[in-house]
């Protein structure tokens, strides 16, 4: 969508005539997929069972060319991101739509090919990049898993690495955060009248929730237009705060329609 400026369904066909996307795409585009690898990988790096149902998931069925626009004029790229990260409070557990910087190399990730970003406390941030679909990387990837179930059975059971690298009896339990109480960044996109105050009344319901704002793009209306749109960005806030915000911003008299909200991953 970004490369050539399709649209949603003409690149979903493409997918699907390449063999990347199913014939039924919906875990594909859905973010399903996505939820149950990193369900996975969080139980992997954090010794926790998996659980799937507690992986908050939202696709990119909604993602508009305009928005795709936009978050390049602010030096961002969107990407459909799988993030699990221990905060204060619990585990972060969340695949949806993702702003992150063009400079960021997981930014960069193009087309077919899937890369995790890990964070280690000791080793700092390293990234693993390679094909995530098709044909002979899918194969690879059965074949692969089958040959570790084989070493399973055929290890010496005192010595065996259990397959989610933590002891049954050595798993804790965190809890997950639920998606209101994840703290992230927000890129906000509303289509309003053109005329005086408008800013000043969004600007002041965003400060009465302490969410303060990092950039802004207010676009001129369109000859003969009276209505425009101002695009956000806001520095971190909970989640919550910024679903309260939307919807008192969205009731204002001169916001038309509903605003779209992406999250923002600075990454760094």
């Amino acid at each position: 969508m970004r490369a050539k400026g399709a649209s949603f369904a003409e690149v979903l066909a493409e997918a699907q005539a390449r063999g990347y996307a199913e014939a039924d795409p919906t875990y594909d585009i859905e973010g399903i997929d996505a939820a149950h690898k990193l369900a996975i990988m969080s139980a992997i790096a954090f010794g926790v069972p998996m659980q799937f149902e507690k992986v908050y998931t939202e696709g990119i069925t909604k993602l508009t060319q305009e928005d795709i626009r936009y978050a390049e004029e602010l030096g961002y790229r969107i990407k459909l991101l799988g993030i699990t990260r221990r905060a204060k409070n619990g585990i972060e557990l969340r695949v949806h739509p993702t702003l992150i910087p063009t400079r960021r190399l997981i930014a960069n990730v193009e087309g077919v090919m899937n890369a995790v970003l890990v964070m280690g406390d000791a080793v700092g941030p390293t990234l693993y990049y390679g094909a995530g679909a098709g044909a002979e990387p899918t194969a690879s990837a059965v074949i692969a898993d089958l040959v570790d179930v084989t070493r399973m059975h055929t290890a010496d059971p005192e010595h065996r690495v259990p397959h989610l690298a933590f002891q049954p009896d050595q798993l804790t339990d965190v809890p997950f955060l639920p998606i209101g109480e994840v703290v992230t960044s927000y890129y906000l996109r509303m289509r309003v009248e053109d005329r005086p105050g408008v800013l000043a009344d969004i600007t002041r319901i965003l400060a009465d929730r302490d969410i303060s704002i990092d950039a802004m793009i207010q676009k001129e209306p369109s000859e003969g237009e009276d209505q425009t749109d101002i695009i956000l960005l806001t520095h971190k806030t909970m989640e919550k705060n910024i679903v309260d915000a939307i919807a008192r911003i969205e009731a204002l008299p001169t916001v038309q329609g509903k605003i779209v909200r992406i999250r923002l991953e600075e990454l760094n």
